[in-house]
């Protein structure tokens, strides 16, 4: 036996304190949740849906449908052209008020979702903390059973050479 032999086994914790140790952990995401104002959760939704392919085919489609109808309406002279062909005043105008804001919107949402995302890190580390203590502690208890395994192979070793008694 090793030098670490007895005195290790007596600085084992049981599995109840082990256990004890733990805490009670609630969701991340419930927990942001129930930190968001009703203005954050507005932010929020408008940024998950502006930052969605949805939203990018609806402004595709409608910068499409706009400009090739005033091209084609020019063309054809169907008489409205709302928005001069190659100029598209309007449309930069209405494009520009959005992005004016929704910038911002998107930029709140960002940060409420970093501030998510710090959460669920702070609460994935201390459940890696734990998880690496108990770790350590199975692998102690590892090593005082490989310790009284090689005490039994070697009584049972020497039995089997000697016939008498073990050491």
């Amino acid at each position: 036996m090793d030098c670490h032999g007895a005195s290790e086994r007596l600085m084992l914790p049981t599995v109840q304190e082990v256990k004890s140790r733990r805490r009670k952990r609630e969701s991340a995401n419930v927990q942001h949740e129930a930190t968001l104002s009703p203005m954050e959760r507005l932010a929020l939704w408008i940024t998950r849906h502006v930052g969605s392919m949805g939203f990018f085919v609806v402004i595709l489609a409608w910068t499409a449908l706009w400009m090739g109808w005033n091209v084609l309406a020019q063309r054809f002279h169907w008489g409205h052209v709302f928005d001069q062909p190659w100029q598209f005043l309007v449309w930069l105008f209405i494009s520009n008020v959005l992005q004016i804001h929704l910038m911002p919107l998107i930029m709140v949402g960002q940060n409420l979702l970093g501030r998510h995302a710090e959460m669920r890190a702070a609460q994935e580390y201390e459940t890696t903390v734990q998880v690496e203590y108990e770790t350590e502690v199975m692998l102690r208890y590892l090593e005082v059973i490989y310790e009284r395994l090689n005490e039994v192979q070697a009584r049972l070793t020497a039995l089997e050479q000697g016939g008498g008694q073990p050491a």
